[in-house]
């Protein structure tokens, strides 16, 4: 455990193509075989309820949400990635997964791999089954009755709104705070920009989310590190961990269990290439 006068480190994970080296959406649409569905509607719907309308698709399909965990499941996972989070978790590091993919998936993801108790908390796209056995994907942000505002995000998702609501309400604000943010999408861009001196941006080499940086580096306050693999990742976060935990903690020392614990809390709505070719078509 970090000593009492050592700043609390909060690792703030995207998880498609960040935890998971894959898309979610992607692979559950290609894997369950409605990839025709999303090639006929993907030019006339938004992301998030394209989700949804792809899950009435493979409910009509005959697919049940059993069916979509056992895809999901079926999915690898780097087991440095699953390292990394083990470790971070271990050394007192406070864990949180902010994405635009859904409740459903993620936590499906993350307990079957052993690491759901791992984050504090999943901030993201509701999903929850219907009386119909239907899986339903609502947006985080209602754009009928509130919009974010924020010309930088999708407008069922603002990153940067929801990393500001995780800045302002921590545990102890007495307490000094550090951040390492994770991700790869143009959506990680704006929390990025929330980020201050001292904090860090862990940006994928070449992705959406680096390009952007690179093109307004005087515009980011934190400073920024690439990666572009599992191996990458786990290396660089422990790095930049240990570097603010101090007296350096030995994990051997910790409890891995508490990642096999219950699901960790969930964000509501009102907290403010291993696919086709054919759905290379990002959300992002």
């Amino acid at each position: 455990m970090a000593s009492a006068s050592a700043p609390e480190v909060v690792v703030v994970f995207d998880f498609d193509r960040t935890i998971i080296d894959w898309d979610s959406d992607d692979w559950v649409i290609t894997k369950l075989g409605a990839a025709d569905a999303f090639q006929r509607l993907r030019p006339t719907m938004r992301w998030n309820p394209l989700m949804d309308r792809m899950m009435a698709e493979l409910h009509a399909r005959g697919k049940t949400p059993e069916d979509i965990r056992d895809c999901l499941r079926s999915a690898p996972l780097d087991t440095h990635v699953v390292s990394a989070v083990k470790t971070a978790a271990a050394l007192g590091c406070d864990l949180k997964v902010v994405s635009d993919a859904n409740t459903f998936f993620i936590e499906t993801v993350l307990a079957h791999h052993g690491v759901l108790g791992c984050f504090s908390e999943i901030v993201t796209n509701p999903a929850s089954v219907d009386a119909d056995g239907r899986l339903r994907i609502s947006p985080f942000h209602d754009p009928a009755s509130a919009p974010h505002g924020c010309s930088l995000c999708p407008d069922n998702m603002c990153k940067g709104k929801i990393l500001g609501r995780i800045q302002a309400t921590g545990s102890d604000k007495k307490r000094r705070r550090r951040f390492i943010y994770i991700g790869d999408g143009k959506g990680d861009y704006c929390p990025s920009l929330k980020l201050g001196e001292g904090d860090h941006v862990m940006a994928r080499e070449n992705y959406p989310l680096w390009h952007l940086i690179c093109d307004n580096k005087q515009l980011l306050k934190a400073e920024v590190h690439p990666w572009n693999s599992g191996e990458e990742l786990e290396k660089t976060l422990l790095k930049l961990a240990g570097e603010v935990i101090s007296p350096p903690a030995q994990a051997s020392q910790f409890d891995y269990s508490k990642c096999e614990m219950s699901n960790p809390a969930s964000c509501p709505p009102s907290c403010a290439a291993l696919i086709t070719d054919q759905l290379l078509v990002r959300k992002y």
